[in-house]
């Protein structure tokens, strides 16, 4: 019988990849908790399309709390922070922190995240809070970085096969302001 694993998903792009690698060796369940997402009807998107995906592929789909609320209380002082910066810190750690927390509660053998097929994001920084919040929570943290063998560049070409939305912004309202104000330059 294969081990059970929570996996973190923000999107079906990020996701396809990711799921294609991890479900012939592990019995996943994607936990779909993003409170950084916005506006509501961007996260809506998302978490619709990555529901439908986990649904074709038969697998359990969880959709954490929407508390935007949280999320922003937690990252104030930080809006200005560039991608990558301490405000991703701040996300993440909320994010992955909810998701050891859930994986533990609900007896999973592992808790993992598709972030890091982001060429936007820092591997190694969600590296280490995940290992950070795996000892904290006492739950191993499967740790990879899914952009390495053209991970990134096969994720676009399935999600492409899939008619998957594809984003231009991470997720966060800052991200987006700042997507839009390079698109007015």
């Amino acid at each position: 019988m294969k081990k059970k694993l929570l996996l973190h998903s923000c999107c079906a792009p990020c996701s396809i990849y990711v799921l294609q690698q991890l479900m012939s060796e592990w019995q996943v369940t994607v936990y779909f908790y993003d409170p950084n997402i916005h506006p509501r009807a961007e996260y809506i998107q998302r978490r619709d399309e990555m529901k439908g995906y986990a649904e074709k592929l038969k697998l359990e789909f969880i959709e954490g709390p929407y508390d935007t609320f949280n999320w922003i209380q937690k990252t104030r002082g930080l809006e200005k922070e560039p991608e990558k910066g301490k405000r991703c810190d701040v996300c993440f750690d909320i994010r992955l922190g909810e998701t050891a927390r859930k994986a533990k509660d609900e007896s999973y053998d592992a808790f993992a995240t598709v972030l890091t097929i982001s060429p936007h994001k820092n591997a190694k920084q969600i590296s280490l809070i995940g290992q950070r919040i795996a000892d904290k929570f006492k739950i191993d943290f499967l740790d990879r970085d899914w952009k390495k063998n053209e991970g990134f560049k096969i994720a676009c070409k399935l999600s492409e096969e899939e008619g998957f939305y594809r984003q231009d912004y991470c997720g966060c309202l800052f991200s987006k302001r700042n997507r839009d104000l390079k698109a007015k330059l």
